[in-house]
């Protein structure tokens, strides 16, 4: 049997699609790309924005169109949230939401040989992606949402938080390290609440994973400003192999849109947490820490002074490295699809346009922040112009003459 994989969103959905292809090659499947005619094509999902979904539709069309013989075999989070359309699609064979994920390859495999559909359960499986550029593993160790914030269909698209046990984690990280990757990124849907069904701590699975032989560097992709305890950073801080990187969502740096929407912190202690990391982290002639900083423009009600507001905030009191900006996106089913007072397009389309411009700004301060600095690069192996590159503990992108004996090397180098 032939299987073609694609993927549309997250890097969780690449950590599940690599583990689904590691679970059909053990079963002896052959993995052809996705262009190629095959026997199941399988396509993981993205619900993000109106328009994840018409791509998720047209990969379902194109998949069809290439091989009408074929299985389509759907998962993701468009597969939770509009299962029934999803089966109206000519070509759609299984479709698997969140709470069957766990056993889409079982359920494949068998269905392909026997015809019947077996039982689903609602659980969460561990993923990790194959090593990217050979040295950087995305890992999977949460799922699912219990925030229900007012502009997010995550709770329904992949249920509520949970997590695998840490001695699970360990192993998979352990599996990572054996195949020769030095750096894990965590990932998960709301990282920072991992725990949740196991009555463990995210500060007990980073003190875990710390341990784990072969793996030389961690970040950590995503998590809230308020889950980002004192304990946390002061442990991180005392020297381990976590980076000087932090992912952390804001979404609005207007207090009167973030109370709105129901996130559960205010600008005080979003900066607060800021503050402390830097104070922390940022000893004299060390590097400066990493931010990347998530923010939606053009949430219902954002007015001109509620926009600034975030504006002069990133760039007056928080300063971040790197802003990830998101228009935002009105999804059916949630509280604020319903508001009346709706933002423009144009006006979202400005406002990016706006806080990327800024963005450009600040990211090249804090590079010129760290010249001179001392920093450790872990080099990857693609080449282009004759040069490798790679990433520093802070993020900062670099390059060097290419030399084959260094991929996948951490290197000591001044900024």
């Amino acid at each position: 049997m032939k299987i073609a994989f694609t993927t549309l969103g997250c890097k969780l959905n690449y950590a599940e699609t690599a583990t689904y292809e590691r679970g059909f090659l053990s079963a002896g499947w052959d993995v052809v790309p996705w262009n190629q005619q095959a026997d199941v094509y399988l396509i993981n999902t993205c619900a993000v924005t109106e328009t994840a979904e018409k791509k998720s539709r047209n990969l379902i069309r194109r998949a069809h169109k290439t091989a009408p013989e074929a299985r389509i075999v759907v998962t993701g989070c468009y597969a939770q949230l509009r299962k029934e359309q999803l089966l109206a699609l000519e070509g759609v064979w299984k479709v698997f939401g969140a709470n069957d994920k766990s056993h889409l390859v079982a359920d494949t495999l068998f269905s392909a040989a026997e015809g019947i559909t077996s039982s689903a359960s609602n659980s969460v499986f561990g993923a990790y992606s194959s090593g990217e550029e050979r040295t950087r593993a995305f890992l999977k160790v949460q799922d699912g949402c219990d925030n229900f914030c007012a502009y997010c269909t995550v709770p329904y698209a992949r249920g509520r938080s949970r997590n695998i046990p840490i001695c699970e984690v360990v192993k998979m990280a352990r599996d990572i390290a054996a195949q020769g990757v030095k750096e894990i990124v965590l990932t998960g849907v709301n990282t920072g609440d991992f725990g949740r069904t196991t009555g463990e701590s995210f500060l007990d699975l980073l003190k875990a994973l710390n341990g784990v032989e072969g793996i030389e560097r961690y970040r950590i992709s995503s998590i809230e400003p308020n889950l980002i305890t004192p304990e946390i950073v002061d442990w991180i801080a005392s020297g381990t192999k976590f980076q000087r990187h932090f992912h952390i969502p804001l979404q609005s740096g207007s207090d009167t849109l973030l109370r709105r929407v129901g996130r559960r912190y205010d600008t005080a202690l979003f900066a607060s947490r800021i503050d402390y990391i830097r104070q922390a982290m940022e000893r004299s002639g060390e590097p400066k820490v990493f931010f990347g900083i998530d923010v939606i423009v053009g949430l219902p009600g954002e007015s001109e002074e509620l926009f600034q507001e975030t504006y002069n905030f990133l760039k007056e009191r928080i300063r971040p490295a790197f802003i990830h900006v998101f228009p935002y996106s009105r999804r059916p089913g949630t509280r604020a699809a319903e508001w009346k007072d709706q933002v423009q397009d144009s006006l979202k389309t400005e406002r990016v346009a706006q806080l990327e411009e800024l963005c450009t700004q600040l990211h090249q301060d804090f590079v010129s922040a760290n010249k001179g600095l001392r920093e450790t690069v872990l080099w990857e192996s693609s080449v282009k112009n004759g040069l490798m590159g790679g990433y520093t503990g802070n993020y900062i992108r670099v390059e060097r003459p290419f030399d084959p004996a260094r991929v996948n090397q951490l290197e000591e180098v001044t900024l």
